[in-house]
Parts: C-alpha cells; sequence; structure tokens
C-alpha cells in the first residue's frame, strides 16, 4: 500500500510479484507518509512480516528544536563517560538555540559575537519555509514572546475546560497531539557558517541517504549516492536577503527569475568528490568522508534511547550536509520524508535505485541470509558497533587504510554486486511467503 504520488510508487508498482493493496485491503508493506503514522499506526495490528517506512517518533532526529536537543545531550553524556576528546567528534552542528524558551541565552552569545549572521528557521517545516538570516536583535525581538503558546490555550479553552469537569473522558494521544503542535511552532536560532565551501562561486551543501532498519541495537546503511544542490546565485556576505544566494533548496531554487530547468544545479556525490580529492589530495579528503561518517553514528547515537524501536520499521533519512571552506562538515538537518520528486531524469534514475535498494535491504521477498555488509548501494556501516570493509578501498575512494565499511562518492557497481547477491525468491505457497 502507498500514498504517496512519487517515485516511491513507481518502485513499488515495478516490483516484481508485488500487487498494489487498495483501501480497506491487506497490505504486507506500506509506504506511507507521516500523516498517515500519526493518524493510524496506533490502531493496526501488525503481524511479525509487515513493514512500514517510519518509525513513530521519528521527529526526534528530523525536528530541528528536538534534534538539537539529543545532540547537546549526547554530547555531554560523552564528555562525561568517555572523555573530551570523543565529545569533540559530535562537534559538527553550529551554535543553536530553540526559542521562546531559550531567548535570554540566545541574547548573551549574540551580543559577545556582535556582527556575526544567524540564521532563524522553524522547528517542523522543511523545504526552505519561514527561513531567514539576520544581524541584528531587534529583528527576532518578537521571537521572544510566547504567542504560539496563548493562542494555544485560547483555541482549545473548551477542551481545557472538559478536562477539568472530565477528567476521566480526555484522550491523552489528544494532549499529546496539541503537544507536537506547540513543538513545531519553535523557532532555532543558529550560528549561520559565513565560510561555505565554494565551487564556482555558489554555495552547496550535500544531500546523503541512511537507511535505519533497527534502533536497537543499531543497524544503519549508507548509500553511495546522493547529489551536491547548488545555489542559482554566487554566493557573497555583501547581502543576506537574498534566498537565492544562501540556501540550496531546490523548492527555493525553482523559484529565482532566471531558473532554467534544462541546467539544474546539482552535482553527484561522485562528482563533488573526484573534484575535491583533485584540489587537496586524497587525505584531506579522505579526513571530510571520514567526518561526515561520524555525522550519521553520532546523529543516529543521540537519539537510540528515545525513538520507538519497532521492529515492524524502517526509516530512509535524508542528511542535509554542508561542508565548509576548511573542509569541516556541518549538519544542518535531517529528514524523514526527503523528496522523491525528481528535477530531471538523472535524478529519478539515481532515486529510483536508492528505493529499489531500500526494499532490497528491507527484504520482503526473504532472499538475504542478514549477514551481508553491502546490498545494492548500500553498505552496512553501522551493527550494534561499527562495520569493517573486508575488500581494500579502490585508489579514486580515498585513504585505504580507512577501515569503515562506508563508500559514500566511490563507485556504485550495484547491478553487478546485486546479480551475485539476491537468489529468485522461492516459489510462493502462501502469505507467509
Amino acid at each position: 500500500m502507498c500514498n504517496t504520488l512519487n517515485i516511491a510508487l513507481d518502485v513499488l508498482q515495478q516490483r516484481p510479484g508485488w500487487v498494489e493493496a487498495k483501501e480497506h485491503e491487506e497490505w504486507d508493506l506500506n509506504w506511507c507518509d507521516l500523516g498517515w503514522m500519526k493518524d493510524n499506526l496506533d490502531y493496526v495490528c501488525m503481524e511479525d512480516h509487515i513493514r512500514i517506512n517510519h518509525f513513530q517518533n521519528q521527529y526526534e532526529l528530523c525536528r530541528k528544536n528536538l534534534m538539537v536537543k539529543n545532540l547537546k545531550r549526547h554530547q555531554k553524556s560523552l564528555e562525561k563517560h568517555i572523555g573530551r576528546m570523543e565529545a569533540s567528534k559530535c562537534d559538527f552542528f553550529p551554535c543553536t538555540f530553540v526559542l521562546p524558551s531559550e531567548y535570554h541565552l540566545f541574547r548573551e552569545e549574540f551580543k559577545r559575537t556582535l556582527g556575526s549572521t544567524w540564521i532563524m528557521k522553524p522547528a517542523g517545516k522543511s523545504q526552505g519555509k519561514g527561513i531567514f538570516l539576520f544581524r541584528k536583535l531587534k529583528e527576532v525581538m518578537e521571537f521572544k514572546k510566547v504567542k504560539q503558546f496563548q493562542g494555544f490555550f485560547t483555541d482549545h479553552f473548551c477542551i481545557l475546560l472538559f478536562y477539568v469537569v472530565f477528567p476521566s473522558h480526555i484522550h491523552l494521544a489528544r494532549l499529546e497531539e496539541e503537544k507536537d503542535t506547540v513543538q513545531v511552532e519553535n523557532f532555532v536560532a543558529q550560528y549561520y557558517i559565513e565560510n561555505p565551501y565554494l565551487i564556482n562561486g555558489r554555495k552547496f551543501d550535500l544531500r546523503v541517504y541512511v537507511l535505519v532498519t533497527s534502533f536497537i541495537p543499531l543497524k544503519a546503511w549508507l548509500y553511495r549516492e546522493g547529489f551536491a544542490r547548488f545555489s542559482n546565485t554566487p554566493y557573497s556576505l555583501s547581502t543576506i536577503d537574498d534566498k537565492y544566494m544562501h540556501l540550496t533548496n531546490v523548492s527555493i531554487q525553482k523559484t529565482a527569475p532566471d531558473y532554467d530547468p534544462e541546467s539544474v544545479r546539482k552535482w553527484t556525490i561522485q562528482q563533488v568528490r573526484r573534484y575535491l580529492t583533485a584540489k587537496h589530495g586524497r587525505e584531506r579528503v579522505g579526513k571530510l568522508f571520514e567526518d561526515i561518517d561520524n555525522i550519521f553514528v553520532y546523529s543516529l547515537q543521540s537519539v537510540q534511547k528515545v525513538i520507538i524501536n519497532d521492529k515492524h520499521c524502517f526509516e530512509l533519512y535524508g542528511y542535509d550536509i554542508l561542508v565548509d571552506e576548511d573542509l569541516k562538515p556541518w549538519l544542518l538537518e535531517v529528514n524523514a520524508s526527503p523528496s522523491y520528486l525528481a528535477s530531471c531524469r538523472d535524478d529519478y534514475e539515481m532515486k529510483f535505485r536508492l528505493l529499489e535498494d531500500t526494499l532490497n535491504v528491507v527484504d520482503m521477498e526473504r532472499r538475504l541470509t542478514g549477514k551481508e555488509k553491502r546490498v545494492g548501494g548500500f553498505d552496512l556501516m553501522w551493527n550494534g558497533g561499527p562495520v569493517h570493509r573486508d575488500d581494500p578501498i579502490p585508489a579514486t575512494c580515498g585513504i585505504p587504510s580507512f577501515p569503515s565499511n562506508t563508500h559514500l562518492g566511490c563507485a556504485n557497481d550495484r547491478e553487478t554486486q546485486l546479480r551475485r547477491l539476491l537468489k529468485p525468491p522461492p516459489a510462493r505457497r502462501g502469505r507467509d511467503n
């Protein structure tokens, strides 16, 4: 069953032997949006073999305010139990404050770094909506107010009164829902990375895909492919009001007056890696990609104890990574529903391969042994601990001595690997197959 109209539906419909379930029919896999999860998951009784493409509280990593809260907590835990050196590896997110609750802390930091550029982001929105840059405190004075809470109590006065009179009739799930609504209205004020790495004078970020099939124990797969999204306008700090210069979201860039859909500003991660290697050498670029790997591991570990682990669920996260001019990677955000729409033919084919391999890893057909370190374009990078690669890295892929089983930006000979790995599914004997 699928309630999306994008590449995910195409992949599901073309999967050999799979049949689309209609409304009210039984299903084995549901590729749903987050709205369906929120409205239906608590009322679905699932057999062991059933799979859903989201974890119930995925927002612990994907809402900007909660992501930062969990990362800060994890960093403090690492420093307390392991040491400062280990905690320093978690220093990959910009200085961030949640407003309005941390407004006074933000104000003190703002005054300490006068002249710096900051970026304001709605905590629960995506595609660049509501984002703006600022350098003056007066531009964000309104965010120290708690208007969203006032509106919450005004809009729901009757519900609260009903709870006081008849407390036994209030539904706890409804209270949690309204609590989530308040959280979405929070904002994060974040130090703006003023020195991004530029290619041809333009800012870019990387979209990388990580598949999590379990949080306890943590089992995560890194996809070899991805892409860089470039700004439409050459970068400069002389102005902070040009969204086509400072934001790389395709949904933003395609609204530019001079946007040309035939020349979409995207590179594959393979192209980016080759470019950087030619400019800076294998050792420095290998260190960059090792630091990017750390972002995936530490961010997932930061929510490992708070995510509701469910054997029926898996999650394909879209990570947005910015690289600065010192080749230091920064985590911008994590998406639980990364776009599966295509901006060009190459984009369609890459995302088709990505989703097809996601289903190969989830393995509804039971063709894997469970001991695989690679399935198509996915490499198993964490399985209750770090996973080490068996084969030496090709010369084009970085430092030969780096042992982690990650190949981001390397060759993806997935068709050859899949032919060798996957055997024809067994004869269908009934629903359990």
